[in-house]
């Protein structure tokens, strides 16, 4: 039985914080649930037709709304949901990890993305949902559209790899610093697939929920592994 010194002291002063936390994936998995159902029997289709028809220009729907470099602006924030640039990132704190000694937070890190890419994979070959057909993708498309898999994956990477760095990182203020642009870099990528027209918004909607429950879920098995002293320890929030 672990000894309560294991425990996290943000957890022992706070033990509602894993209610909280159970709490937030459950209503991940559920308003994943709840939407799939409202996409699968089409009831989305209006809104998400809608959506797309505002951000395109009247009389061109190839065309989106806003200046040509918007759309170049989009073109690059959507890269950032790319799986190269990702594997990249990955790769890159998983070395920094291992750099810096903490192995078993490295090998959790990469399991943890890694499952949720298939989770991902998976939901696409499940739902078969056809893509928007309003403008060419740019690239070779050869997955389904829902959920979208450049913001799911954005989230479960991002969203992940700001956990989990954050866990090491004393200083509340970085903690909140790494995580505000993880969430600000998911949005960014999700918000570029629906303006470049080759998502409808409920796949990017769906991305985001099972992303970051898949964040939250990862954090708490994290915090489970610790408490039996299978994962490096993290870090009390000082000010």
């Amino acid at each position: 039985m672990p000894e309560t010194k294991d425990i996290p002291a943000r957890l022992r002063r706070r033990p509602e914080l894993w209610m909280v936390l159970l709490f937030l994936v459950s209503l991940a998995v559920l308003g994943f649930a709840l939407l799939a159902g409202e996409v699968v029997e089409g009831d989305t289709m209006a809104f998400d037709e809608a959506i797309l028809l505002a951000l395109r220009t009247p009389g061109d729907l190839s065309d989106p709304i806003g200046s040509h470099w918007v759309e170049e602006m989009a073109r690059d924030m959507t890269a950032l949901g790319g799986v190269a640039w990702l594997v990249l990132l990955t790769a890159g704190v998983a070395g920094y990890l291992a750099l810096s000694r903490h192995t078993r937070t490295m090998v959790f890190l990469l399991v943890a993305i890694g499952s949720g890419t298939l989770i991902s994979r998976g939901a696409k070959m499940l739902f078969e949902r056809a893509r928007p057909d309003l403008v060419p993708h740019g690239s070779y498309v050869y997955t389904a559209s829902f959920p979208s898999g450049h913001t799911m994956l954005s989230a479960v990477t991002y969203l992940t790899l700001a956990v989990m760095l954050s866990r090491l990182e004393p200083r509340r203020v970085i903690k909140v610093y790494i995580m505000t642009c993880a969430i600000i870099l998911t949005g960014l990528v999700g918000a570029s697939r629906v303006y470049l027209g080759v998502h409808w918004p409920t796949d990017v909607i769906a991305g985001w929920t099972a992303g970051a429950g898949w964040a939250v879920l990862c954090l708490l098995v994290a915090q489970w592994m610790q408490r039996r002293g299978r994962i490096e320890p993290a870090e009390d929030a000082k000010d």
